[in-house]
């Protein structure tokens, strides 16, 4: 056996090899066999799970599938958890992207989070789908393939599990179950917002806390918050300043690459991008292609979106995605193909844009932190670890920089964006010890830019230009080259540069303004507005030519130089180089101080001496130039400005002028402020603060440190420096730059060397002094002409549209008081606050008023709001949109229609009038109310969206045209206004809700006959005046028969038993030969006993109109010209006389009317039709929305049956009546307001109303009781009384009987003895008989002598 052994050691190694490599080959397979086939098991069974489309996954279902995933796909995912929520489950994020487990540049981070609201479920599913399909999809599909290499994707699919694990499917509302946390916190309303403070424990919402820390850490760049309950994509911001609940804008500066964002996932979702997703809780729901700005939707203070954009590198928007928010697991499928396109094409958007790497200069290492700043986008970002950014853009030109600090910044110009990919773009920045301090600015230079290869950088020339850049051509532009030059610059720098003009001069040159700011077009609520104007008088051209100076300065020096780009991001700067173009073309270069030529404009005035004074009355003729500005500073709430002028070396302050027009010191209540700008300006001009300007013309003049007060230099009467500060929020000096008017052109740089730092330092001070909000703390809205008083200054300011303000003040402690108006000063809202101005800055000071006020009884006033249903918030929101803001510039801009102006004579009009019927059937209807004396039918057409029913609930404006035949503007303009209704109606989306929300009845002609007779071009001419019997209509309207003379006229009576119908609310009515708007009453003598109110509605018709609220007429034969505050005037002060139709409205139809008066021509040229209808559209529809204001109701008894007929009482005098549903409407001034309700049978009611001047009336509803009292009395009491004493009275009358008849029987007993004497009997009977007749008389004629009895008894005795 040993033998065998040994002879057999060396086979048996062999042996066992042999065998183990038969068990290898059999084996192993049989091994591999079995594991591949529980691979495959396993695979299918996951893809079946993943791909089962018929049950929704719960929180341990959710995660078995999400681990499996990431052990199945371990190369392109990762599964973690960023914390847990309250209840302790894990908050899982898939990341999908080649090398999950790295951090490698190059790839931007986007997400989505879904399942935020936990009843909200369709989010939640479609994202575990996405997961699955882009894991199960890569390297088989090119697109999803080259998405995940390129892109760092994480997918969160529960932002709140404890939500979804209490909700129920099939629950379509949510009601309040699952929707918020388990501690019942509203994730969406918990995140820091940038207008309020958010006050919540975070312990309270662990799941915010977890992605607050997520988001700053990782820079997504892009993300998609996914949500439930319509079909809509939402972008920022989500909410406002004034947190006003529906239908207000709140736009942020990237607001067209959020649109785009939100078009790109809506159009790719087939219910979505119809923007009518039809949910049956709101089926008129509609979102224009889809998407929707989040505040106009609704506010949502505290909302993740506005988080992620405003703190983190990131851009997120908010899908919903259907109108259930847990819908049956049967329409999971539908909703995941509605959604797959979208959710993919959205995440391919973070690659459009510019993208690179920030590097140092020295050594090449990344930096980050490094702010990307893209001039003109008020918005950066920075880099992330490895010096990488992603700076999301559409398709463009832009200058790009790099800041950072320790580090020259850099700014590469021209930036050319793409369609479709991304620009890229890399700086390196040198530490500034290296390099000469101020930037770096070079061009663009385009490369060819793929993920692999390695950038080309872009680096600083050999010799890089110091910063900032200076003007470079110095010359004298003239009107055309100015105009070339401005909209150069306006095309060249669109995102911070904006040209405009505000009108025209004389001779018809535009008058052009640069708007300077990172969002040019629009006033941002806290951004000052500032200004600057220029050659005001032509022959000074300095300042016209440093205003053309410093638009290029700014422009070219924005994203680079520090300095400028904080002032163009704060303030929004306008710049006015020529007030007077036409005075420059005929001045000439080289004159001194004394030069005349040019000085005024082509109609030789003085524009400086033509603006209204508080001192001394203005008889020249306003200007064009003048009007343009005036209107301007209306419109725009300017708050500092200077006026350039030439001649001396000084800035000048107001006044200019006194009472006594003596050359002497005027000092205005804000003398300190003055003082402290204009110093701010002369300090940085080393020889102006010198103070010994022009020595060789005027050797003894000396200003104490380059300032005066402009009264204490000399005289200027109706100057603009003192109108701007006494008729608007505007502080305004003079700057005289220099003793030569107009310089030789080589002298030109000297000035910019001289001014420049001046210039600048100017418009810092814009930023000084106490700014902020004044806000309604009941609803949160900004509060417009609000008035800030600061004590012992006599000066007050108003807050603009957007309830915000700027009080500029020297540095110091003040008592600053908000007020608002109101009635009396109980019913105002005020707030008084100390506030301290800082040397250098701006102190912030927001005022949140409260309104308190009380009835007579102690109660507090109904709440109108408290009966406001959906639909009125919404209306309610639509209002105050028109009369805030642009909001009636917008929609008359949005509604320019093609129109031919002539006019029309009466069978033309009336041939118009039934063409408009034939053309619009739906909303208009022709009425005949008479006809003229000579036959001519009196027309009425109303327009609205059910024109022959009563709708008694809507307002009823009438507008009235012709009553002088010989004033036919007012007519075409009426024609004109009902076309262009007509025509936008079911286009213009604003057009067509007030059509449906008004009942407009136009009377266009109401004296045709008048108009046969008058003739065009005739500007005073009386032909067509009258009607056909030479009554002058305006003076027929009686309603007292004891008044009346004469049969009213026929045209007079047709228009009358409209009016008598009453159901109007408001009425205007349009005349000829003025320039202004008049209220009741015509009567000479007649007290007006809501004239708050009338002159308040002739106020917003005049300020709507670009000419009439100036006060000036502009007709040379009107006495009043120039002394009409506001363009509004008393009738009675104008022309009085009896018998005016508005005077007739007011009386007996209960209606207040506005005369207008549309210009100084009675019958102007048919040329000028266009021009009158371009002044008096916005207007004209000021009116129609000025309807909708004051105070609505409805007025029932208990069991809630309307009372028609009872009696509104406003204020203790005016009248109006319920119509037929018991409804009522009446307009009242804004303020506070006691209205009265009295119907016979009921007892009477009070209520106090508010009212504002940019809101619709609010609906209130006045409930009557039965009226149990009697003569102030109990019912019981009166009606017991009253008992007890019929009762004495029966009593009383039976006692009185029983005397009587005892009398009587006296009385017959005496007559039977007298009739014993027969011979005496006739006599008796003769006597008793002249008795009777006695009676008679005194029953007659009230004798009080002796009674028949006494004389009966006298003849007895004496018988």
């Amino acid at each position: 056996m040993a033998t065998y052994l040994r002879e057999h050691r060396h086979t048996a190694p062999k042996l066992c090899v042999s065998l183990f490599v038969f068990l290898l080959f059999v084996v192993v397979p049989i091994t591999a066999l079995s594991v591949g086939e529980a691979r495959l098991v396993r695979s299918n069974t996951a893809a079946k799970e993943v791909e089962d489309y018929t049950k929704y996954y719960n929180y341990v279902q959710m995660t078995r599938l999400l681990k499996f995933m990431a052990l199945k796909y371990p190369h392109i995912a990762n599964l973690s958890s960023i914390g847990q929520s309250v209840q302790g489950r894990e908050l899982w994020v898939m990341r999908i992207t080649k090398d999950p487990n790295a951090d490698v540049p190059g790839k931007p981070k986007c997400k989505y989070v879904g399942n935020m609201h936990g009843d909200e479920t369709i989010s939640r599913q479609v994202l575990v789908y996405l997961v699955e399909y882009l894991l199960t999809r890569y390297g088989e599909d090119p697109r999803i393939t080259e998405l995940v290499t390129r892109t760092d994707i994480y997918i969160m699919p529960s932002m709140n599990p404890d939500g979804f694990e209490m909700s129920r499917e099939g629950d379509c509302s949510g009601g309040a179950v699952g929707r918020s946390n388990a501690r019942n916190m509203d994730l969406n309303r918990s995140f820091p917002d940038q207008f309020d403070k958010i006050n919540i424990q975070q312990e309270d919402i662990p799941e915010v806390t977890a992605v607050i820390k997520w988001i700053l850490e990782k820079k997504f760049v892009l993300s998609g918050n996914l949500h439930g309950g319509t079909v809509v994509a939402s972008y920022p911001f989500d909410d406002s300043a004034s947190h006003i609940m529906q239908g207000h804008y709140s736009r942020s500066v990237d607001d067209n690459l959020f649109k785009h964002l939100a078009l790109t996932y809506a159009k790719n979702h087939p219910v979505m991008r119809t923007g009518e997703p039809k949910c049956p809780d709101t089926p008129d729901e509609t979102f224009e292609d889809g998407i929707v700005n989040g505040a106009k939707w609704y506010d949502v203070p505290g909302g993740m979106q506005d988080y992620n954009y405003l703190n983190g590198n990131c851009l997120e928007i908010t899908m919903e995605l259907s109108c259930c928010k847990f819908p049956p697991a049967s329409e999971l499928k539908k909703e995941w193909d509605y959604n797959r396109e979208s959710l993919i094409a959205y995440l391919e958007q973070v690659h459009i844009g510019v993208r690179g790497y920030v590097k140092e200069a020295t050594n090449g290492t990344a930096l980050p932190d490094v702010r990307i700043m893209v001039a003109g986008i008020n918005h950066n970002l920075t880099t992330a670890q490895f010096g990488d950014y992603y700076r999301l853009l559409l398709p463009g030109t832009y200058n790009v920089s790099a800041i950072a600090t320790g580090y020259m910044s850099m700014t590469v110009v021209g930036v050319q964006v793409v369609e479709g990919k991304a620009t890229e773009l890399n700086f390196t920045l040198a530490p500034l010890g290296n390099e000469p301090t101020g930037g770096i600015t070079i061009p663009f230079t385009p490369t060819t830019t793929t993920t692999s290869s390695t950038p080309q950088e872009a680096r600083p020339p050999a010799q890089p230009e110091h910063q900032p850049i200076q003007p470079q051509d110095f010359r004298h532009h003239h009107y055309n080259d100015m105009e070339l030059f401005l909209r150069r610059y306006s095309n060249g720098f669109r995102s911070i540069a904006h040209l405009y003009s505000i009108g025209k001069s004389a001779e018809d040159r535009e008058l052009y303004v640069m708007v300077i700011s990172d969002n040019p077009t629009v006033h941002e609520p806290g951004e000052p507005e500032f200004k600057y104007i220029a050659n005001m008088h032509g022959n000074e051209v300095v300042g016209r030519e440093l205003l053309l100076n410093l638009i290029e300065y700014l422009c070219r020096n924005y994203g680079s130089d520090p300095e400028v780009t904080q002032l163009v991001n704060t303030t929004r700067i306008h710049i006015m180089p020529s007030m007077n173009p036409d005075g420059y073309e005929i001045a000439r270069e080289g004159k001194r101080g004394t030069g005349y030529t040019g000085r005024n404009n082509s109609n030789n005035f003085d524009l400086n001496r033509n603006f209204p004074d508080q001192f001394t009355t203005i008889t020249e003729p306003r200007q064009p130039e003048t009007i343009a500005v005036m209107n301007w500073l209306k419109m725009n709430p300017f708050v500092l400005s200077a006026n350039l002028h030439g001649g001396s070396l000084v800035v000048n302050y107001p006044y200019d002028d006194d009472k006594q027009g003596r050359t002497e010191y005027s000092k205005c209540p804000d003398d300190k402020v003055f003082k402290q700008v204009a110093r701010a300006y002369s300090q940085e001009n080393t020889l102006m603060h010198k103070g010994h300007p022009c020595e060789d013309l005027y050797r003894s003049e000396f200003f104490e440190d380059g300032i005066t007060n402009g009264a204490n230099w000399y005289n200027v009467p109706g100057g603009m420096q003192d109108w701007n500060y006494l008729n608007t929020n505007c502080f305004e000096v003079t700057i005289e730059l220099g003793c030569v008017k107009y310089p030789k052109a080589q002298h030109l740089p000297l000035y910019w060397d001289q001014n420049r730092r001046a210039l600048l330092q100017y418009i810092h001070q814009v930023h000084r002094g106490v700014k902020g909000m004044v806000i309604n703390i009941k609803d949160g809205t900004g509060i417009p002409n609000a008035t800030i008083t600061v004590e012992e200054i006599d000066h007050q300011i108003t807050t603009n549209l957007a309830g915000d303000y700027w009080r500029l003040l020297v540095p110091g402690t003040y008592h600053l008081t908000a007020s608002a108006q109101g009635t009396t000063r109980r019913n105002d809202l005020y707030v008084k606050i100390y506030a301290t101005v800082p040397e250098e800055g701006v102190e912030l000071v927001d005022f949140r008023l409260t309104r308190v006020h009380s009835d007579p009884n102690g109660q507090a006033p109904m709440d109108p709001r408290a009966t406001q249903d959906p639909a009125e918030v919404v209306f309610q929101s639509f209002i105050k949109d028109l009369s805030l803001g642009q909001g009636l510039e917008q929609l008359v801009q949005s509604t320019a229609t093609e129109s031919s102006f002539r006019y029309r004579r009466y069978k033309e009009l009336s041939e118009f009038l039934r063409g408009l019927t034939f053309n619009f059937p739906k909303i208009t209807s022709l009425h005949s109310l008479g006809q003229s004396v000579e036959y001519r039918t009196i027309w009425a057409l109303e327009i609205s969206n059910k024109p022959d029913e009563p709708e008694t609930a809507e307002p009823k404006i009438r507008l009235v045209g012709g009553i002088h035949g010989n004033a036919p503007v007012g007519t075409e303009l009426l024609l004109e206004f009902a076309a262009f209704l007509c025509i936008n109606y079911g286009k213009n989306p604003t057009i067509t809700r007030l059509i449906n929300e008004t009942r407009i009845v136009i009377l266009p002609s109401i004296n045709p006959d008048g108009r046969e007779l008058a003739r065009e071009k005739q500007c005073t001419s009386t032909v067509g005046m009258t009607n056909t019997h030479g009554k002058d209509l305006d003076t027929d309207f009686f309603g007292n028969a004891s008044q009346r003379v004469v049969e009213a006229q026929p045209e007079t009576r047709a228009v009358m038993d409209l009016i008598l119908e009453r159901g109007f609310t408001l009425s205007v009515a349009l005349d000829g030969g003025s320039l202004l708007a008049t209220y009741p009453y015509d009567k000479p003598v007649q007290p007006v006993e809501n004239e708050e109110t009338l002159k308040y509605l002739a106020n917003v018709y005049a300020r709507n109109h670009p000419k009439m609220h100036l006060g000036d007429t502009g007709c040379p034969s009107n006495d009043q010209m120039g002394n009409i505050p506001d363009g509004v005037l008393r009738a009675a002060e104008r022309q009085s006389h009896m018998g005016s139709m508005k005077d007739f409205s007011v009386d007996f139809g209960h209606c207040p009317e506005i005369t207008v008066y549309t210009g100084c021509c009675l019958f102007p040229p048919a040329e000028q039709l266009a021009t009158l209808w371009a002044e008096n559209r916005k207007a004209l529809l000021s009116m129609l929305v000025e309807v909708h204001k004051g105070v609505r109701g409805v007025v029932k008894d208990k069991s809630g049956k309307p009372i028609v007929g009872a009696m509104i009482v406003l204020n203790g005098g005016v009248r109006v009546f319920t119509a037929e549903g018991g409804y009522f409407h009446a307009l009242l001034a804004p303020g506070n307001h006691n209205i009265e309700a009295v119907a016979d049978g009921y007892q009477q009611q009070r209520q106090e109303v508010v009212v504002s001047s940019y809101e619709a009336a609010s609906s209130i509803i006045i409930e009557f009781d039965m009226d149990n009292r009697i003569f102030g009395l109990p019912r019981e009491f009166v009606v017991a009384t009253a008992a007890a004493s019929m009762t004495a009275l029966v009593v009383t009358a039976c006692i009185i009987w029983c005397v009587c008849s005892a009398k009587s029987n006296q009385q017959k007993d005496g007559f039977h003895r007298l009739r014993q004497h027969r011979d005496d009997y006739e006599d008796e009977i003769r006597l008793t008989s002249m008795g009777s007749k006695k009676s008679l008389l005194s029953n007659e004629f009230q004798d009080e002598s002796e009674s028949d009895e006494d004389t009966l008894y006298a003849n007895a005795d004496k018988l």
